[in-house]
C-alpha cells in the first residue's frame, strides 16, 4: 500500500513538471494546431494510402498541391514527384526545397512517409509528421535558413516494403540524391499522439472500472516525445542541449541502437550522415482502424513543429564534418533528459524496473528495453 501511496504522489507531482522556459507564441500555435489539424484530415481519409490505390493517388495530388503552395523548388526537374518503379509496381517520393541563404551549402533535410500500411485513415501514421513537415517548411519561408531545406515526402515506409529496395528514403538516397549530399536529416514518424502510461505499472489503476486494458493519459507525462540520432554526430550533444525547445515538450534522447531503424532515418545513419529521429513511440492505435484523426493532440504537434524547425535551423548553423568517430557516448544526455522529463516519476520507474541507479550506458539500455517491453 505505502507503494501505491508513492506512486500516485509521483504521478500527482510529475503533472506539474514543466520545462523552466515559458509558452510564447501562444497566438501563432493555435493557428499552427489548426492548419496541422486541416493537413491531417485532408490526408488521413477512410480509404488510407496503400500503394497502388485510388487514396494513395489522391494523397500524392494533394501533397503536390501542398508542396506547390508553400512555394517550394521543385528538387529535381520540372516538378515535385521523383517517380520510381519496383516488382511491377509504380511508387513516387515527393520533394520540393525551401530556399537558405547560403545554397553554396549542403541541405538540412526534413523527412516522412506518406503511405498508409492499411486501408483505413493512420492518421498517425503518418499523416501528423507529414503535416509537421510541411508546416516546418511554412515557417522557414516565412523567414529562410542558412542553409537550403528540402522537404522529402517518402513513398513505401510500410509493409512489405519496408527496408527492403522500394522504400522511398532508399531510393532516393541511390537514385535521387543530389552529389553535394545532405549536412543531416531530421526524420519523423508518429508524432501526434499523446504518450499513456501502462496500467501494469500502477497496480491500484488494474482495480479502477474501464483502466484494466487502458492507458493513463498524465497530463505532464503524456506530451513527451522521443529523439534518437544524438550519437550520430560528436557535434549533436551540444547543439541538443542549446536548441530552443517548447516549455510544454519533455523530450527523451535513447541511442538509435535501442529502437533500431524503424523508419526512415534507417538509410541516413547506415550512410554516417548526421541525423535525428522524432517520434512519440507506438500506442494502442498503431496499425489499427482506430488511428484516427480525432485522437491525435494539434496542440502536441505545434509545439512538436516549432522544436523541429529549431532543430533545422540549429543544424545549419552547425559546422558537421565527417568523423572518424561517428557513434558518440550521449550516456549523460539521456540521463539529463530522463531526469528533467519524467520527474519524481523517474524514481518510481526504476525501482518498477529493478534497476538500483541510472548512472551509465548498462543502466541507460536496461532502462530502455523495460520501456520497449511495454509497449512504448
Amino acid at each position: 500500500m505505502k507503494t501505491n501511496a508513492l506512486l500516485m504522489t509521483a504521478l500527482l507531482l510529475a503533472t506539474s513538471c514543466s520545462h523552466p522556459r515559458m509558452a510564447s507564441n501562444t497566438m501563432n500555435d493555435y493557428k499552427l494546431s489548426k492548419n496541422l489539424k486541416r493537413l491531417v484530415y485532408a490526408l488521413a481519409q477512410p480509404g488510407g494510402r496503400m500503394v497502388g490505390t485510388d487514396g494513395h493517388d489522391e494523397a500524392r495530388a494533394l501533397l503536390d498541391a501542398e508542396l506547390e503552395a508553400l512555394g517550394c523548388e521543385p528538387y529535381r526537374g520540372d516538378g515535385y514527384d521523383l517517380p520510381y518503379h519496383e516488382d511491377g509496381l509504380d511508387f513516387c517520393n515527393l520533394v520540393g526545397v525551401i530556399p537558405g541563404r547560403d545554397r553554396s551549402k549542403k541541405p538540412v533535410l526534413i523527412g516522412a512517409h506518406y503511405d498508409s500500411v492499411i486501408p483505413h485513415p493512420c492518421a498517425d501514421d503518418n499523416a501528423s509528421a507529414v503535416a509537421v513537415a510541411l508546416e516546418v517548411g511554412r515557417m522557414l519561408m516565412l523567414e529562410p535558413p542558412e542553409r537550403d531545406t528540402v522537404i522529402a515526402l517518402f513513398d513505401a515506409e510500410e509493409p512489405p516494403y519496408y527496408l527492403t529496395e522500394a522504400m522511398g528514403s532508399n531510393r532516393f538516397y541511390e537514385d535521387d540524391m543530389a552529389t553535394q549530399g545532405v549536412h543531416a536529416a531530421v526524420i519523423m514518424d508518429m508524432v501526434g499522439h499523446d504518450l499513456q502510461i501502462p496500467v501494469s505499472l500502477i497496480p491500484v489503476a488494474r482495480r479502477l472500472p474501464g483502466l484494466e486494458k487502458a492507458g493513463l493519459p498524465i497530463p505532464h507525462l503524456r506530451q513527451l516525445l522521443f529523439m534518437t540520432g544524438a550519437e550520430s554526430h560528436p557535434e549533436l550533444e551540444d547543439m541538443l542541449r542549446a536548441c530552443d525547445r517548447p516549455w510544454r515538450l519533455p523530450t527523451i534522447f535513447v541511442p538509435n541502437a535501442a529502437i533500431g531503424d524503424m523508419s526512415d532515418h534507417g538509410v541516413f545513419r547506415r550512410n554516417g550522415v548526421p541525423y535525428l529521429f522524432l517520434s512519440c513511440g507506438r500506442w494502442q492505435h498503431y496499425h489499427e482502424p482506430s488511428d484516427t484523426p480525432d485522437r491525435l493532440n494539434y496542440a502536441k504537434m505545434a509545439r512538436i513543429a516549432r522544436y523541429t524547425e529549431s532543430l533545422v535551423r540549429s543544424l545549419g548553423d552547425r559546422v558537421l564534418e565527417p568523423s572518424d568517430e561517428p557513434i558518440s557516448d550521449t550516456s549523460q544526455l539521456e540521463i539529463a533528459s530522463l531526469k528533467q522529463s519524467l520527474g519524481p516519476f523517474l524514481p518510481i520507474l526504476l525501482k518498477r524496473f529493478r534497476i538500483e541507479r541510472l548512472e551509465g550506458r548498462d543502466d541507460l539500455d536496461a532502462f530502455a528495453n523495460a520501456l520497449l517491453g511495454l509497449g512504448l
